[in-house]
């Protein structure tokens, strides 16, 4: 006897191709946390001393490179700034974390709670637990102070955590998670850095590759289904979420904590090829994934290139 078709739906798709199933995609990333997850309070060595004449962050990634400040800088004040800016950045990836656990639980309500889809979302959660308290652990370590994101962007933060659709959720979710990942993948191997530096972006780095295909693979589905009015919101809040990122990547304090001008290297990192280069080169990889699931278009694109992060 012929199976009838009649009211059995396609399958999902969209520019890239056929959306994998949201069940299997979780069972395998769960198998995966099984395998590859570490307890960074063990895992590293917190009590052995810092190495003397290595870098926190590779010199090539801080925003002063090659500018004619940075010309100007000694060595030491150029490993003190690396120190700064790497600890600022992981005080802004301990505010993203923070969001991103509460997006995820918002985002789980409504689910099935038996689902590995779920029980993925949770297991995310208690990874980025252990990522933020890892973070926390290596600015006290470094010796320097707690860098906090602009009062404006903080209650941005608040609001985009309360009333963020998925969609918006999971695209304001990878655009902190790619570039710093892209960041530490060349940090891990870099042998100028500290180990406990190289040590901490491996275990994020490995960690997040699992969070980042969750995010994408969700993203893809919510675009797919999302109502007209949802996807564009989706454009807009992404594109101000990138315009406020990209302002917040640096914190400005750190310029005068190591004894420079601010506001000239504020000015000199504007207007550094280098700095749009290495932004724009960590950002690529999302930025293609972003507009061929349909989120870089109109306003939302012109946001984009107005943050920096899309050339």
């Amino acid at each position: 006897m012929t199976t009838s078709l009649i009211g059995t739906r396609p399958p999902l798709r969209d520019a890239l191709g056929l959306l994998k199933d949201r069940e299997q995609v979780a069972e395998r990333l769960l198998e995966s946390s099984a395998k590859h997850s570490f307890d960074p309070d063990t895992e590293l060595d917190w009590d052995a001393p810092l190495e003397e004449g290595k870098w926190f962050w590779p010199p090539e990634l801080i925003s002063l490179y090659d500018t004619p400040m940075w010309h100007r800088m000694s060595e030491e004040q150029r490993m003190d700034l690396a120190r700064h800016e790497i600890c600022a950045l992981l005080s802004l990836g301990i505010w993203l974390e923070v969001i991103l656990m509460q997006l995820l639980l918002r985002h789980v309500y409504d689910k099935s709670l038996l689902s590995s889809h779920v029980r993925y979302a949770l297991t995310e959660i208690a990874d980025e637990c252990r990522h933020s308290k890892m973070f926390a652990r290596l600015i006290d370590k470094a010796g320097v102070p707690e860098y906090r994101v602009k009062p404006t962007h903080h209650n941005l933060g608040r609001i985009l955590k309360t009333m963020s659709t998925t969609p918006s959720s999971f695209a304001c979710t990878l655009l902190g998670e790619e570039i710093l990942d892209w960041m530490q993948r060349l940090t891990f191997p870099d042998e100028r850095i500290q180990t406990l530096a190289r040590g901490a972006s491996r275990i994020h780095v490995v960690e997040e590759a699992r969070h980042v295909r969750y995010a994408r693979e969700e993203l893809r589905r919510q675009m797919a289904t999302a109502p007209r009015w949802e996807r564009e919101l989706t454009r807009i809040t992404c594109g101000e979420a990138a315009r406020a990122f990209s302002i917040s990547f640096v914190n400005p304090q750190v310029y005068t904590n190591v004894g420079l001008d601010r506001r000239e290297a504020v000015a000199q990192v504007r207007a550094s090829g280098h700095r749009r280069e290495v932004m724009q080169t960590g950002a690529k990889r999302l930025t293609e994934f972003l507009d061929d699931v349909g989120i870089l278009r109109g306003v939302g694109r012109r946001m984009w290139r107005s943050s920096g992060l899309l050339a």
